[in-house]
C-alpha cells in the first residue's frame, strides 16, 4: 500500500490519495477547534460582572456580549467580548474548511490502515454517511459564525439562536455519522460516537426545559464541548492516518530510489 490505485472493478475497491496536503490541512483544520477552550479560559478570567462567571450557570455566549448590562436578568460584562466572539468566527472556519477539504472517500477509510474503499451497489452507505457528515460539520460552522457574527447583545437573538442551534444539532450528528462510520476502524470510533450522543440528549433536553434548569451554563457546555472534543478528535484520528501514508510513501520512494541505484551501478 504505497498510493492511491485506481479501482479494476467494484468489488475490488481502492485506496483513496490520503497522503495529499489538502487532506493533512483538512484536518489541522479540524484540530484547530481546541483554540476555543484557550480562548474561553482567558475571557473567563477577564470578567468584570459583579459576581465572578461561573460555568456552572453562565451561558456561554455572554462571554461574547458586546456590552455591560443586565440582560434577561443576568449581569453581563465582558471586556473580553471581542477574543470570544473571534474564537467562534475561527472554530467555525475551521470547521468549513476542514468540510471542504477533506473528501468522503477519506473519510470512508480514515480510521484504520489497509481498510480499502469499496463503491457500486451494496456499498453505498459509508458514501452517504461521510457525505452526511461533511455536510453536517459545514452546516455546524456556519452555526458558529453566525453565534460570533451576531452576540447575544446584537438585536437579532434570533438569528444568534439559530446559529447556536445549527452548531449544536448539526455537530453532535456528524459526530454520530463519524463513530458509526468508524466503529470498525478505530477504538476512538466510540469516543466520537460518546461525543455526539452526550451533546444530542443535552440538546434535547434544553430544547425541552427551555433552559430552565439549575445549572443552564452546565447543560450548555454539555451541548457544546462533545461538539468541539469530538471534531478535534475526528481530526486527530485522519491527521495520523494521512502522516501514516505519507511516511509510506516516502519509503516507497526511497526504496525505489535505491532499486533504481542499484541497477544503474550494475
Amino acid at each position: 500500500m504505497t498510493a492511491a490505485t485506481p479501482a479494476t472493478s467494484y468489488r475490488a475497491g481502492f485506496l483513496p490519495d490520503i497522503a495529499s496536503s489538502r487532506e493533512y490541512f483538512g484536518a489541522w483544520a479540524k484540530l484547530s477547534v481546541l483554540q476555543y477552550f484557550v480562548a474561553e479560559s482567558a475571557v473567563i478570567a477577564a470578567w468584570a460582572g459583579p459576581e465572578p462567571y461561573d460555568r456552572r450557570t453562565g451561558y456561554i455566549s455572554d462571554l461574547g456580549a458586546t456590552h455591560c448590562a443586565v440582560y434577561e436578568g443576568r449581569d453581563v460584562c465582558s471586556p473580553l467580548h471581542a477574543v470570544m466572539n473571534a474564537s467562534f468566527v475561527v472554530q467555525g472556519v475551521g470547521m468549513l474548511v476542514g468540510a471542504l477539504l477533506l473528501s468522503s472517500a477519506l473519510l470512508c477509510v480514515a480510521a484504520r490502515p489497509g481498510v480499502r474503499l469499496a463503491f457500486g451497489p451494496g456499498h453505498r452507505i459509508p458514501w452517504f454517511t461521510a457525505l452526511a457528515a461533511k455536510v453536517l460539520t459545514f452546516t455546524a460552522g456556519t452555526g458558529t459564525i453566525i453565534v460570533g457574527v451576531v452576540p447575544e447583545d446584537a438585536g437579532w437573538f434570533a438569528v444568534h439562536l439559530t446559529g447556536a442551534v445549527m452548531f449544536f444539532l448539526a455537530g453532535a450528528l456528524a459526530l454520530l455519522l463519524l463513530g458509526a462510520l468508524w466503529l470498525r476502524q478505530s477504538p476512538l470510533a466510540w469516543f466520537i460516537l460518546a461525543c455526539g450522543a452526550v451533546s444530542f440528549v443535552a440538546l434535547v433536553i434544553g430544547g425541552l426545559t427551555g433552559m430552565d434548569v439549575p445549572e443552564p451554563g452546565t447543560l450548555e457546555r454539555f451541548m457544546g464541548y462533545p461538539v468541539t472534543l469530538g471534531l478535534a478528535t475526528a481530526g486527530l484520528v485522519i491527521a495520523q492516518r494521512v502522516r501514516h501514508e505519507l511516511k509510506v510513501r516516502k519509503a516507497a520512494r526511497a526504496a525505489a530510489g535505491a532499486t533504481a541505484s542499484a541497477v544503474s551501478g550494475q
